[in-house]
């Protein structure tokens, strides 16, 4: 066994090719690997996050979690506004993110800009940037709407 080994060396596929962000699938079954950035909100958005993982309303149970690199996502979950400084930050945080990616807007800033739409340092709303797969509505949307947003995701 071991001279098979030997003689066949390391043998590897190459990477996928990413899809088209009209290809995105909508679904990744089962669990999610989420990377949360914050493009430039008020942190209203983030204390409502940080409820959806706390024991109260445990997201995780719907197989979504958060996880501290891009590398390891399935999908972005994108808060506030798109500031200028940001823009590129989250060009780069997507392209980071192994393929198919979902992107999920949280609250009413990453969907239209909310209240700071029109400032001289906005770049404009998540969808200017990056394709975004679910919008979830409110400032700032409660627990149970990311979570729902995040169940239509996984089909959990």
């Amino acid at each position: 066994m071991l001279a098979k080994i030997l003689r066949t060396g390391r043998v590897a596929e190459a990477a996928p090719e990413r899809p088209a962000p009209a290809d995105t699938p909508k679904r990744l079954r089962g669990s999610l690997a989420l990377r949360h950035v914050d493009a430039g909100s008020c942190n209203g958005c983030e204390i409502e996050l940080s409820g959806c993982f706390s024991p109260v309303y445990d997201a995780e149970r719907y197989g979504a979690r958060l996880v501290a690199s891009p590398r390891h996502a399935d999908g972005l979950l994108v808060t506030g506004v798109v500031t200028r400084n940001m823009a590129s930050a989250l060009r780069d945080t997507y392209d980071a993110v192994p393929g198919p990616t979902v992107v999920i807007a949280v609250g009413d800033c990453a969907r239209n800009c909310g209240v700071f739409a029109g400032g001289p340092g906005v770049a404009g709303r998540v969808a200017d940037v990056v394709p975004v797969d679910i919008e979830v509505p409110g400032c700032p949307p409660s627990p149970s709407d990311i979570i729902a947003a995040l169940r239509r995701v996984t089909g959990r």
